[in-house]
């Protein structure tokens, strides 16, 4: 029934030093939690939600929905809502209703933040100020940070993984909604602006809600790169300067000298990676001609930015100064730069020598290799003198801070041209690097259709052990010729590669190498799996001549993903390393880049290892295994950058990202890191610039400040390994003990709506890899988000009761360890505490509900008797572990899951009809308009249950 919540099973209170449990289990009893209560226990971002739905009231009213203005929920009566009175319009109100939630509460968190730095500008966990702060308080020199500053390198990437289940139009809208809710909060504002404000949050409800939510039509991938493209263009560059500006703010307030990072060299840099158009593990719609447009945008819209930045710039510094009395330094090189635009048909200015130092910066803007038409339409046009790369641009840009520095205008040399430098420096003329990854099952096919025409009995290369196919690559990598001719027909999977291949190839001869972030090989199992890449870029005439041979100029990284991969993961690593063809590679990389030591990207998997092991087992074998990696870096004389692959679930690596980072063994973080964005993640972080800001700081500064207290400060204690690894194996056999189950597929199959999922259109790429219906070939992503929408959540906590029972019934004194580092240590009291924010969101109640769908009742008791006693023996042991429920512990999270529970209970028993019906209208195979409908209306049931979980994958 609409109005019901469901209650948390054990309040505890310490009276007189005892530990005294209230049980409540009567949920038919209690009264729903109220917008109004939540409003009294929290506060402001509740009276912003009571604020939209009575807008949101309004309009529908004006729009003759008087019925349905009676179902917004929390502002009406609970009423208890029959199925076939549900209608898709129902779905679509609470939907919207959660998203308006959403809103509010980001709003609300963006305050509550600002309010805090008012009041202490260290006051905020994670950002600059605190954690320099810190470093300070650890007797750590201001000079020492400055100089570790300068190796700080952080990349997100942006992927395309299917887990955004909005449309790009809706996002749009909520974008325009959240600035209008700020502005809402301007107390400067009169009482008719006030007034049209509100008008203004109205139309934009309405637009909102006459606006189709979901894809009926699976977007292509150039519509996908559009998405990301709007935040590399539209978000970042702001964020970028703002990210600058307060880590400045930061160092001044914590008393450190500005001195020691007037250099934007001196500072730390974030950049940013893209997967989209270059990521083709199983996903066959990205081809040649799509990495080739996609390069091609990305580079369009760097000068595009680049150019506003340019031109702002010229506005900002058109103050008199004839050209003959320019400082001699920007002089001389405005007469070397005359002399190369001569070729150019007219300067996009016209000039004024009384402005030198704006005619300085007409003169860059010429040398952009673009063509622009009135004034604002661009396109690459290569012209022979214009920039080659972009450091001759920062070269351009350093002499212009340099002369406005002589010419006494100091200030706006550290700030204008300052801010433009850190542009360049942040995007370059890539705007994000794009990595290429593929599948090493993938490769193999490829090579071996590669040998067979080249008439080398390509055919039984697949069955060559490791030994054999090591022996072959390495007698290939001592010669410099390739396989076959051009004009060779090839095998599918040798086209599709070395196509791809070609692509990077001719764009790093033509443009070097920026754009171009790495060769990814998903489960990767073998040295041979990372070899066979050199042999690829040898056939697409990508390696370059070194001094003793050839190298490739694109870095080959592993990705790590199972539990066994992970485990094999140092051997492999350490006989590449060894191996002559990658030490000359990354020797060149380094060479090219101007870096002190060669690196080596490594990537490792979060989502994979989970639905192979569970999450305790995945969460130490991806701590022990970094630990392990970065110690053989060590043992090389190569930094490693681990590349963490990580989703937007708690299952898939997601938590707060301080904490992450805290969490990571020490050593492991040299000063670089690169981190993916996924799906619904990249809105929910960073479509608003303020909240975009802080998740980019958090990842900034928590890496930079990791890196330095790791290189300043004494080792953490690692004595507990021997006790995690007891947990983590354990664990493993707990959890693979329900998913290898006889009935676990079946289960999982009609228990979640997996299928339903599978016929969503909310990206591009195939849920499956080979299209096999098997757990292996599933990806983690729909694994995670069906389990996610039936509320069942094990992929992040099965199994985790069973062990800790375990080891305090047979290990007490493990157990004492594990309570003790609950309590004191950041990695175990991370992953805990993410266990513990998935049990929150479990409901025993709605998934029991789910299992019904289950059609032969043995595979359902036994599974579902499986699950509900590893949930109560969770329950039971996360709550002995902390001492506190999750209620007094989170008050604001368990505040804001209550208050949700009230209309997702509707949305859940609304699915669950739907997904019966449409499944028995598929077995009848009947189709048409009707089942067109069904299905409809169960994917709006999908995207309304993920905006009130805040999850997809």
């Amino acid at each position: 029934m609409f109005g019901r919540y469901l209650p948390f099973k054990a309040a505890q209170l310490h009276l007189n030093g005892q530990l005294n449990y209230y049980i409540m289990t009567d949920s038919k009893k209690q009264l729903a939690m109220s917008l109004h209560s939540t409003q009294e226990q929290i506060g402001k971002p509740y009276l912003d939600l009571e604020f939209l739905l009575r807008c949101l009231e309004e309009i529908l009213l004006e729009n003759g929905e008087d019925e349905l203005a009676k179902w917004i929920p929390w502002i009406n009566e609970p009423v208890e809502l029959k199925s076939e009175q549900f209608t898709a319009k129902h779905i679509q109100l609470y939907s919207m209703v959660f998203h308006l939630l959403n809103i509010a509460e980001e709003n609300g968190a963006v305050q509550a933040r600002r309010q805090k730095e008012n009041d202490n500008p260290m006051g905020v966990k994670g950002l600059w100020a605190q954690k320099l702060d810190e470093l300070k308080k650890q007797g750590i020199p201001a000079n020492r940070i400055s100089e570790a500053l300068r190796n700080v390198k952080v990349q997100s990437v942006f992927t395309a993984h299917p887990t955004e289940a909005k449309r790009i139009t809706v996002l749009e809208h909520h974008r325009e909604l959240y600035l209008l809710v700020v502005k809402r909060e301007n107390k400067m504002f009169s009482a008719q602006e006030r007034s049209e404000t509100r008008k203004d949050i109205k139309l934009c409800l309405e637009r909102i809600w006459r606006t189709g939510e979901i894809y009926l039509e699976k977007p292509d991938v150039i519509t996908e790169l559009h998405n990301v493209l709007y935040y590399l263009t539209e978000v970042f560059p702001d964020v970028a300067t703002i990210l600058d500006h307060r880590f400045e703010q930061a160092w001044q307030a914590v008393g450190f000298p500005m001195e020691l990072i007037r250099s934007s060299l001196d500072r730390p840099l974030a950049t940013f990676g893209n997967w989209v158009g270059g990521d083709r593990d199983g996903h066959p719609l990205v081809t040649d001609t799509v990495t080739k447009e996609a390069l091609q945008l990305l580079r369009l819209n760097a000068f595009v930015v680049i150019r506003r930045y340019l031109r702002n710039l010229g506005k900002n510094i058109s103050f008199g100064c004839v050209i003959e009395k320019a400082p001699s330094v920007m002089l001389e090189r405005i007469k070397e730069i005359e002399k190369e635009t001569r070729t150019m048909e007219n300067l996009p200015y016209k000039p004024n020598l009384r402005e030198s130092f704006r005619y300085y910066v007409n003169l860059l803007l010429a040398k952009l290799p673009l063509d622009v038409a009135r004034d604002h339409a661009v396109q690459l046009n290569d012209h022979e003198n214009s920039y080659k790369t972009h450091y001759e641009l920062l070269d351009d840009l350093l002499i212009l801070q340099k002369a406005l520095i002589q010419h006494g205008a100091k200030n706006i040399a550290y700030t204008d041209v300052h801010d433009t430098i850190h542009i360049i420096q942040t995007f370059g003329f890539h705007l994000a690097q794009i990595d290429i990854r593929q599948n090493s099952q993938y490769h193999t096919r490829a090579m071996a259709q590669l040998l067979t025409a080249a008439c080398l009995n390509g055919d039984r290369y697949e069955l060559w052990t490791e030994s054999e196919k090591l022996d072959f690559i390495n007698r290939e990598l001592t010669v410099m010729r390739p396989f076959t001719l051009p004009g060779t027909t090839l095998g599918n999977e040798a086209q599709n590669v070395l196509s791809c291949y070609k692509v990077v190839s001719e764009h790093v001869r033509k443009y070097g190498p920026a754009a171009i972030g790495s060769f990814i090989i998903s489960m990767t199992k073998s040295l041979s799996d990372m070899l066979t890449v050199y042999l690829f870029a040898r056939e697409s005439s990508l390696l370059m001549p070194a001094s003793d041979g050839y190298a490739c100029p694109i870095p080959v990284v592993p990705l790590f993903e199972t539990i066994q991969d992970l485990l094999n993961s140092v051997d492999i690593v350490d006989a590449f390393l060894k191996h002559p063809f990658t030490q000359r590679s990354l020797e060149y990389i380094r060479k090219q880049e101007n870096a002190t030591f060669p690196v080596m990207q490594i990537m490792v998997g979060y989502s994979d290892s989970n639905k192979d092991g569970g999450i305790l087992a995945s969460q130490w074998n991806l701590y022990s295994t970094q630990a392990a990696l970065a110690a053989l870096g060590s043992k090389h004389g190569v930094k490693i950058n681990f590349f963490h692959g990580k989703g937007g679930s708690i299952s898939r690596g997601a938590g707060p990202t301080h904490w992450f980072l805290s969490t990571l063994p020490d050593g492991s973080l040299k000063g670089l890191i690169r981190q993916t964005e996924q799906g619904e993640t990249i809105a929910q972080k960073y479509a608003n610039r303020l909240n975009a800001t802080y998740n980019q700081e958090l990842l900034v500064a928590g890496s930079a400040c990791k890196f330095i207290s790791n290189e300043y400060l004494p080792k953490s204690d690692t004595s507990f390994a021997a006790t995690m690894q007891l947990v983590a194996d354990k664990s493993f056999k707990y959890y693979t003990q329900l998913i290898h189950h006889n009935y676990f597929l079946e289960f999982f199959s009609q228990a979640t709506p997996i299928d339903a999922i599978e016929q969503s259109k909310i990206g591009s790429r195939p849920s499956r890899r080979s299209g096999q219906r098997t757990l292996e070939d599933l990806r983690a992503i729909p694994w995670v988000f069906s389990w996610s929408q039936s509320r069942f959540n094990i992929t992040s906590w099965y199994g985790v009761g069973s062990v800790l029972n375990d080891i305090m019934l047979n290990h007490p004194e493990k157990y004492a360890e594990i309570k003790a580092l609950s309590k004191k240590d950041s990695f175990v009291r991370y992953v805990l505490s993410n266990v513990d924010t998935s049990l929150e969101a479990t409901s025993e109640e709605i998934f029991t509900e789910y299992a019904g769908l289950v059609t032969n009742q043995q595979v359902r008791e036994t599974i579902l008797k499986m699950i509900v006693d590893e949930l109560a023996l969770t329950r039971k042991m996360l709550l002995e572990l902390f001492e506190y429920p999750f209620c007094t512990r989170r008050e604001n999270h368990f505040h804001s899951n209550k208050l949700r529970e009230l209309p997702l209970e509707n949305l859940h028993k609304k699915q669950i009809d739907l997904l019966r019906r449409w499944r028995d209208r598929d077995s009848t195979a009947s189709t048409g308009p009707d089942s067109d409908e069904l299905l409809t209306d169960l994917l709006l049931s999908v995207n309304g249950i993920a905006g009130a979980l805040r999850i997809t994958g």
